[in-house]
């Protein structure tokens, strides 16, 4: 597997978060790979890691899901990847100390290139679906905890996410209730439910 840094906007390396390409082996019948490997996983980020729980999610084209993120002492750590389609991958940094702070970064995960983002804890996650449909699947490293749960507005201006155009038009996204209520990034950090 090889693994990439991201950058936030200002080209500042985001440590932590990183992009993994699987090694596929491919012939005449398909492909192979190894989605997750403990031992190489755990030598790329550099440190052990645990996983609790594997989720799937299905979506519809347009389909936006976040910004979600989980407080202590729950906050989770995701490997997500792409099983079917195309989606527009985003993270953004609530971690106090961090030099990239309050930044966001994005991916295209498809299922062509098998990549994956592995998020570590204090990020919030959201997703735009691109393709007709979506599959997402992705491992958590704690329980998901309703009352722990937060959700950040998707289009606050303060992250401003260059979400995906469509016609110079932004795609109208399909949210669910607690998406469209999210709360600002400011507000959050008022609260101290940031890391």
């Amino acid at each position: 597997m090889k693994v990439n840094k991201l950058r936030n906007k200002e080209n500042q390396i985001i440590n932590g978060p990183l992009e993994i390409k699987p090694k596929i082996f491919n012939d005449e019948r398909g492909y192979f790979y190894e989605t997750w490997n403990a031992k190489d996983f755990e030598a790329k980020i550099n440190s052990e890691t645990s996983f609790v729980q594997d989720n799937q999610s299905f979506s519809e084209r347009g389909t936006l899901r976040g910004l979600h993120y989980q407080l202590n002492p729950m906050a989770q750590g995701k490997l997500v990847r792409v099983t079917k389609g195309i989606v527009f991958d985003v993270i953004v940094d609530l971690r106090q100390k961090s030099n990239t702070f309050k930044s966001w970064t994005s991916l295209i995960l498809n299922c062509q290139d098998k990549n994956q983002i592995w998020i570590p804890k204090g990020f919030a996650h959201g997703f735009l679906t691109l393709s007709e449909e979506a599959i997402l699947e992705y491992k958590v490293t704690d329980f998901w905890e309703k009352d722990l749960e937060r959700t950040i507005l998707w289009n606050d201006p303060s992250i401003s996410i260059e979400w995906p155009r469509l016609n110079n038009k932004l795609l109208e996204p399909n949210l669910s209730f607690k998406d469209i209520n999210g709360l600002s990034l400011q507000s959050v950090i008022k609260k101290g439910e940031v890391f």
